[in-house]
């Protein structure tokens, strides 16, 4: 009976190596660990054994077998190995330097401005981070000292998902989460960070309304930190953004997670600031909400706020785009329409 364990051994492996493909392989593992396979067959002569031969005939058959299945597994991965190399070298040839005949597609807009505000801010020391699209009531209201039932939360038509989380209404709700990440800045260092996102409200569309829109929002923390540091970025964003001087007005805004806070407006570059749909009639479009970072923010966020200072600012990335490439609707950044988006790309 040892001798025939020996025997089955050969015959697997000859079959084996005659493997060629999935389906012969399965042929092979059902002829020797099936249920009426070689191998299990062979633990049917344990019957005619002492105790003692029982035993160790018993451990060569599990041997055996558990040889066989590593051998299959291994030879499997084999098979699957050629075959993607064949489906590779069966594919057809394609010679990428041949101009297309098609269409090449453009960054959209939006993302466009993005990249360009990010790349004046990071010449200027500051961190690029990201927030999550959905996230805690705690960080998008709490963390930004907006309590429960607190009159601030009517400003926003909130998206609230099954779970209890939501679709954020604005990016200050990565604000905690980055404070928490980086800490207080040592002496004479600042924490810089700028987080741009996609937010939500369930907002009546018009003109000037969505509801997806994208905000970038920043921040600057030290202990040393007033308004006139936050008036000279917004001045340099603004001039390197449009590379001309724009008019701007700012007057107090109220912002629960500032004090105190600002609307920085522009004026509205569609019209020129006689009045259209764009601006609501009125001239000027509000763009960039800011203000000194609250105490309450700063202590939430783990910062001492009788020692450090902050401003912080949301930038209106869509009407900012649209300013820059005098879009009149909001809504032609999520329609889809390639044949309007491109215009703006070129």
């Amino acid at each position: 009976m040892f001798e025939n364990l020996e025997k089955i051994k050969q015959q697997f492996n000859e079959e084996l190596n005659r493997v060629e493909s999935k389906d012969e392989l399965e042929r092979v593992r059902v002829a020797f660990l099936g249920k009426k396979g070689l191998v299990t067959d062979a633990l049917k002569g344990l019957r005619d054994l002492s105790a003692e031969d029982k035993k160790t005939f018993g451990m060569q058959v599990n041997v055996l077998k558990n040889e066989i299945e590593e051998a299959i597994v291994e030879y499997q991965k084999k098979i699957e190995e050629q075959e993607y190399l064949k489906e590779i070298n069966n594919a057809p040839r394609y010679d990428f330097s041949i101009p297309s005949d098609k269409p090449l597609g453009s960054l959209h807009p939006i993302t466009i401005v993005q990249k360009q505000i990010e790349d004046i801010f990071k010449t200027m020391g500051f961190i690029i981070e990201d927030g999550l699209e959905v996230q805690t009531e705690y960080n998008n209201f709490e963390a930004v000292n907006i309590p429960k039932n607190h009159p601030a939360r009517d400003m926003t038509d909130t998206y609230y998902l099954e779970n209890g989380q939501l679709l954020k209404t604005h990016t200050s709700a990565a604000q905690n989460a980055i404070m928490r990440k980086y800490g207080a800045p040592k002496p004479g260092e600042y924490l810089k960070a700028l987080f741009p996102g996609r937010c939500f409200r369930n907002e009546s569309i018009d003109a000037s309304h969505e509801n997806t829109f994208f905000q970038m929002e920043g921040m600057m923390i030290g202990e040393d930190i007033s308004i006139s540091n936050l008036i000279y970025f917004m001045k340099v964003l603004l001039t390197e953004v449009f590379q001309r001087d724009v008019k701007v007005r700012l007057r107090p805004g109220f912002f629960p997670f500032v004090e105190p806070g600002f609307e920085l407006d522009i004026n509205c570059l569609i019209c020129g600031g006689s009045g259209c749909p764009t601006c609501k009639h009125s001239g000027w479009l509000e763009l960039l909400p800011c203000g000194m970072i609250h105490p309450n923010v700063l202590r939430m966020g783990g910062i001492d706020p009788d020692k450090y200072t902050g401003f912080a600012f949301g930038l209106g990335l869509t009407r900012l785009a649209m300013m820059k490439y005098n879009i009149k609707d909001i809504r032609v950044f999520n329609s889809g329409n390639l044949k309007q988006l491109r215009q703006f790309t070129i």
